[in-house]
């Protein structure tokens, strides 16, 4: 056995097929990280060369290997390095929940592992009846966590691709879509439409992308972050309810994120009961950049 391999992550529990297992300093390469889904592994590295020390692996210790490079400049699909050729989606599984992965879907391959402890404890507060709201919704895996715990769940995003995704994810996890609502379109808008009919919910899931762009509108977290949880924030049951608010902007500080978060809840004229910081999951050790907030509004 090779000494990176001793260092290899376990999955949390029985019930989880997918996460992080390593992280590149056990092998000399602080570049390098592997997340691995029902044991097909996607290799990340920021240089340009996959690592030699992890050829040869299948099928001792991997189903298949994909190399995939972090390159803002070019989110291109993994590339299969050895093992078996996966093709089309395929299922991995979290806690109580089951997500379809695709490999050739492009840079992301169907859910953030990095979220999972943000949504172990979305599971833990919502109750039967809770309508819940997942903006930038990607394939749904927020809101499918909130469905099986008996919430409606609402799901925004701009792409109608994704929305069929997260449908898919629902079906596969025994719910019925029809259940639900799946909105295609820009969050904001949608946002200022719910309040002119007055809808309200119990709970809002904010995890925009750090830059995107819909025709002319911009949307940049430093700039905007402020003004997307005022529109959620007056959304919230008039009784009150709960905020999920998440970047992974590396140059914005935890600090000035938070204040972003209080001065958008203030705007809104609503109050602020209890902020808590999300956790990222230990085996993204080294890691810093997701910021996540849980705030409790009244």
């Amino acid at each position: 056995m090779k000494e990176w391999e001793s260092q290899l992550e376990i999955m949390p529990n029985s019930r989880t097929t997918a996460g992080r297992i390593l992280h590149g300093s056990a092998i000399g390469r602080d570049d390098v990280r592997i997340d691995q889904y029902d044991g097909h592994w996607v290799v990340q590295t920021r240089g340009g060369t996959f690592p030699d020390e992890l050829r040869g692996i299948c099928p001792r210790l991997a189903r298949s290997v994909w190399w995939k490079r972090l390159d803002k400049t070019d989110k291109t699909a993994p590339e299969w390095v050895e093992g078996e050729r996966v093709e089309g989606k395929f299922l991995v599984a979290e806690n109580d929940a089951r997500y379809l992965i695709d490999f050739q879907a492009g840079y992301s391959q169907g859910m953030f592992l990095d979220q999972r402890l943000n949504r172990e404890e979305l599971a833990r507060r919502t109750q039967e009846g809770d309508r819940v709201l997942n903006c930038f919704s990607y394939t749904c895996s927020f809101s499918v966590v909130a469905a099986l715990a008996g919430a409606t769940a609402s799901s925004m995003d701009l792409s109608g691709r994704y929305l069929d995704w997260g449908k898919a994810n629902f079906q596969i996890n025994q719910l019925d879509p029809e259940d639900h609502y799946f909105c295609k379109g820009d969050v904001m808008d949608w946002l200022r439409r719910f309040a002119k009919q007055g809808r309200s919910f119990t709970g809002i899931i904010l995890d925009p992308p750090t830059f995107s762009r819909n025709g002319k509108k911009v949307f940049k977290a430093e700039k905007n972050y402020a003004e997307l949880v005022q529109l959620a924030a007056a959304l919230l049951n008039e009784e009150g309810g709960w905020l999920l608010c998440s970047t992974n902007h590396h140059t914005l500080s935890e600090w000035s994120f938070e204040g972003m978060l209080y001065e958008g809840v203030d705007q809104a004229g609503r109050s602020l009961i209890e902020s808590k910081a999300g956790q990222m999951p230990p085996e993204f050790r080294g890691d810093d950049y997701l910021k996540s907030f849980w705030l409790d509004v009244e």
